[in-house]
């Protein structure tokens, strides 16, 4: 049951205001260059709030215009991270020579274990206030982290169908691995991943038009890396060229930045949902395009977003059964205030799996 809210257009654009200024505030001036480390936890904290507003928006309360336009985008939000997975996968098998084993026993953890501990709360919450359960079929099924349904309101979590999907894709990276071209093992994983896709077996047949809408994305963050780095020394010398010219530089620049924002802008709105699946996914990695460019090429890196790429992870693990389930603010304080509180709870939860997570650790390593 949608969660009832008044004053809409009054709320989004109080919340809108405080969010603007909270970025505006945070900007600093960029430290590094490149998709840099610090780089990529700002596009994680970008796309996990596009994720989190749309939930909110279109799925959580009564009225649609709450939040808009910052509810458009939580298809480009998955394939941010589907792509900066990708790419940073191959950015760090490049600098580990390490085995098929090894990746393993280094990855899927990272993966499992806050899914896990977030699950276990999920399950005690559902059980003592809700007085809820679960088939041991569905919870064996989740431990192993496949989730065959997305369903919003009947599953423990149901936007976890993104974690088999991930899964997938890093078990098979290990495989198809080309450390000498590792561009061609983007298109292995594209391949295979098409092939399944046009499979569509039956135990998949409640979540395959997801998987369809954002199977290029994680091919391509490792196609797009491994030419990256593979030709990193001739991308720099291009660039080293590129400073010599100093009449037209910031006029390009910034004719840069107004198209970038254009497209991110247009094609965001006019996302081409419900049209074909390729034609919807190819205007979203176009808008993921443009985001990433536009990132890329800003002088100032943004603190903000980088605290929310910090945890996105986890807050995408929590943030729905949080807020569908157990809510408590919505309820009770002005929906501007209440988007706010939620986004201040996310992080303190997340930074406490994370705690927890590195104590897990620890022990497996004595």
């Amino acid at each position: 049951m949608p969660i009832q809210i008044t004053n809409t257009i009054q709320s989004t654009y109080i919340f809108i205001s405080i969010l603007i200024i909270g970025i505006i505030l945070t900007f600093r001036k960029k430290t590094a260059g490149g998709l840099s480390i610090n780089l990529t936890q700002e596009l994680k904290g970008f796309a996990i709030l596009t994720i989190v507003f749309a939930h909110i928006g279109y799925y959580l309360v009564s009225d649609n215009n709450f939040l808009f336009p910052l509810t458009i985008a939580a298809g480009v939000g998955v394939n941010l991270f589907l792509f900066l997975s990708g790419y940073g996968l191959v950015a760090s098998t490049l600098s580990k020579n390490i085995s098929i084993l090894q990746f393993y026993r280094r990855r899927l953890p990272k993966l499992y274990v806050p899914m896990w501990l977030t699950v276990l709360f999920f399950l005690i919450l559902d059980f003592f206030v809700l007085a809820k359960t679960y088939s041991l079929a569905s919870i064996g099924q989740t431990l192993l982290g496949f989730f065959p349904r997305a369903d919003l309101f009947l599953d423990i979590n149901s936007p976890l169908w993104y974690f088999t999907f991930i899964i997938f894709y890093y078990l098979l990276f290990p495989l198809v691995f080309y450390r000498k071209q590792p561009w061609l093992s983007g298109i292995f994983l594209f391949i295979v991943s098409y092939i399944v896709v046009l499979w569509n077996p039956a135990f998949l047949s409640k979540v395959i038009h997801l998987y369809k809408l954002h199977i290029i994305a994680f091919p391509l963050g490792v196609f797009i890396a491994g030419l990256v780095f593979k030709y990193k020394d001739n991308l720099k010398e291009i660039w080293q060229k590129t400073e010599y010219i100093k009449i037209f530089k910031k006029i390009i620049y910034w004719c840069s930045v107004g198209l970038l924002i254009w497209i991110i802008s247009y094609t965001a709105y006019h996302s081409n949902i419900g049209e074909s699946y390729w034609l919807e996914q190819a205007t979203s990695l176009l808008t993921c395009g443009a985001i990433i460019i536009l990132f890329l090429i800003s002088k100032l890196e943004n603190k903000l977003l980088y605290l929310f790429g910090i945890y996105s992870y986890e807050i995408y693990l929590i943030h729905w059964p949080i807020m569908a389930r157990f809510d408590i603010f919505y309820r009770f304080l002005p929906a501007w205030l209440a988007t706010l509180a939620y986004l201040g709870l996310f992080i303190a939860i997340s930074w406490f799996i994370q705690k927890k997570q590195i104590i897990f650790k620890r022990r497996s390593l004595k």
